[in-house]
């Protein structure tokens, strides 16, 4: 899986949603996704980061993609229903989501930890997937062979010291792919779930978790696009309730 090599074509006429699009790893997913055929929906909370993934994309011809700003923190259950309106009118059905924005709030003792930050952090990484999956569902449900990624970390499968509400919400990722697969594992859905770990990866999120760390030491987030391919294509048909590391553990 670490080492596919996806088809030219494998994402041809498919509508793909990419939350955090406007930088690392969702920035490299939406690119890749971009050039493999797919119609992305550029989804972030920052329009010019959005804009100059849009222009990337357009300029190196692939099918033109879509911006949808949204901050999930103050976004309320009437923005992503209108939304997923919004989509069903122009697109008419979602073929893939992939679950990439998160914050990482702070790295401190539960003891000492503010709570306004925890709950901030919960919201955006694990209450909002929920809300966007409620509403893009019906959607997905329209589509032959949905795929759906949630974006776990290593501190979401075994908890460490420090790392406060983004582990626990992490957590609380795992536990909705898992409620999802389960749910939607039936003849009546084509949607396959599945949680996805990048590990170690050079990213803004990743500076700010270890900031003496040496950031040349950890792959660019386009090294880790196999994996991403593939969950999102049709060679992945038929694996779901599954997680998955992007790198070979350590």
């Amino acid at each position: 899986m670490q080492d596919y090599q996806a088809p030219a074509d494998l994402l041809k006429d498919r509508i793909v949603m990419v939350t955090g699009a406007g930088s690392g790893i969702g920035r490299a997913a939406a690119k890749a996704y971009a050039a493999h055929g797919a119609t992305v929906i550029l989804v972030g909370r920052t329009v010019s980061h959005l804009e100059e993934v849009y222009d990337e994309i357009e300029a190196a011809g692939h099918p033109q993609p879509a911006i949808v700003p949204m901050n999930f923190e103050g976004a309320a259950v009437k923005d992503y229903e209108e939304l997923a309106m919004t989509l069903e009118d122009n697109f008419g059905r979602l073929d893939g989501l992939l679950h990439n924005a998160g914050i990482l709030g702070s790295r401190s003792p539960v003891e000492l930890y503010d709570p306004e930050t925890w709950n901030k952090v919960m919201h955006v990484n694990a209450t909002a997937p929920f809300l966007l999956n409620r509403a893009m569902i019906p959607l997905l449900r329209k589509s032959d062979d949905a795929s759906m990624i949630f974006t776990s970390s290593g501190v979401g499968r075994q908890a460490r010291a420090y790392w406060g509400a983004y582990a626990v919400s992490k957590f609380a990722v795992e536990g909705l792919a898992q409620l999802l697969a389960d749910e939607l594992d039936d003849e009546r859905h084509n949607i396959r779930v599945n949680s996805l770990n990048p590990g170690a990866t050079r990213t803004g999120m990743r500076v700010l978790a270890y900031p003496a760390e040496d950031p040349k030491k950890n792959p660019n987030p386009e090294e880790l696009m196999p994996v991403y391919l593939y969950l999102m294509g049709k060679d992945s048909k038929g694996v779901n309730g599954q997680q998955i590391d992007a790198q070979p553990q350590k």
